[in-house]
């Protein structure tokens, strides 16, 4: 199977990519690489897929992975449409997993512009040249952040999701719209994907894992938001990838065209559980600093994954000590090298 992955560079990206590539698949990466946080992180996931560095700072500049024979990356920006268009011309891809994103909550209420270009026009030229060169599934990220306030838990897809609290979520849900449009009229079957908090190994640097412990490992105080009285459906990446996998590469149990899914871990654990993980990891305490809760924020999070259980047999596996275990032997390693 052909596949195109926007966001390849990214976290999520990069992983399911190298997952791909092991299975056999055929691969085509693209990315932005913008600046939102360290490019050094982005460009060392390419590495691992065998892109160096040089090859990926190029713009529109089709490059062959040194690792990989069914690999090869390109730089552009999902709204440059024309430069979209000429790469689906091209590869003739089968299916399409767009995590291409601006990503953040607090970040969409400093610098909303880049949101509606990167989360709204791109993804809109995503929709058309899925819809022009026929694609056979496109598969797209979402985010748990759809749910804006709701205070039923677990959160289910049939929940309300007409009150977002950010301008990240509300792209967000603009773009579930967007997509059950283009199933509509034109008959294109697409699948978002509801992430919620994903961790793991090559995790973003915005997110609270890796600020958690560089904080830790440079004795700083750890910010805890909504003075700790915070519960997220952490996931690993691994049970993120194997979801997504099945969703990219399996035949679903359903013949609608528009689909909807959480996927998760299932569970809700306390912000002051996870901090505690990582700190039997680093075996510290680490110093903690109070805070209220942020503007665009949600008390908790909870997936009900049921949905995605009953059409794809998703399987999430991995508790939080393991996951944690994980991360903090990466975490270890990384900024040794770094």
């Amino acid at each position: 199977m052909k596949i195109l992955v926007t966001g390849a560079a990214g976290f999520i990206g990069y992983h399911l990519s190298n997952s791909l590539l092991n299975q056999g698949h055929e691969v085509v990466g693209v990315d932005n690489i913008n600046d939102y946080y360290d490019v050094n992180l982005k460009y060392a996931r390419l590495k691992e897929l065998g892109i160096t560095r040089e090859k990926a700072t190029k713009f529109y500049n089709k490059a062959q992975s040194d690792s990989f024979d069914n690999f090869k990356f390109e730089r552009l920006n999902l709204e440059d449409k024309d430069a979209l268009f000429t790469l689906f011309k091209e590869e003739s891809f089968d299916v399409v997993c767009n995590l291409a994103a601006q990503a953040g909550v607090r970040y969409s209420i400093e610098n909303p512009d880049v949101y509606v270009q990167s989360n709204i026009v791109g993804f809109m030229n995503i929709l058309e040249a899925s819809r022009f060169f026929e694609i056979k599934h496109l598969v797209y990220a979402s985010s748990s952040s759809v749910y804006g306030s709701n205070q039923k838990i677990p959160f289910e897809e049939e929940d309300r999701v007409d009150s977002p609290v950010s301008l990240y979520a509300a792209t967000k849900k603009s773009n579930e719209l967007m997509a059950h449009t283009y199933s509509h009229l034109y008959k294109i079957p697409t699948t978002g994907l509801r992430f919620f908090t994903v961790y793991g190994p090559w995790g973003r640097p915005d997110m609270a894992p890796i600020l958690f412990a560089d904080a830790i490992t440079n004795n700083k105080c750890i910010k805890v938001f909504n003075n700790g009285n915070m519960e997220r459906d952490f996931t690993y990446i691994d049970d993120i990838v194997e979801g997504v996998n099945r969703v990219l590469t399996s035949t679903p149990r359903t013949t609608e065209l528009y689909k909807l899914y959480n996927i998760g871990n299932n569970n809700s654990v306390k912000l002051m559980d996870f901090i505690a993980a990582l700190e039997d990891n680093f075996e510290t305490v680490a110093d903690k600093e109070m805070y209220p809760m942020q503007a665009g924020d949600v008390q908790r999070t909870w997936a009900d994954v049921t949905r995605l259980i009953s059409d794809y047999g998703y399987k999430p596996q991995t508790d939080i000590s393991d996951g944690v275990r994980e991360f903090v032997v990466w975490y270890k390693e990384y900024t040794q090298k770094s």
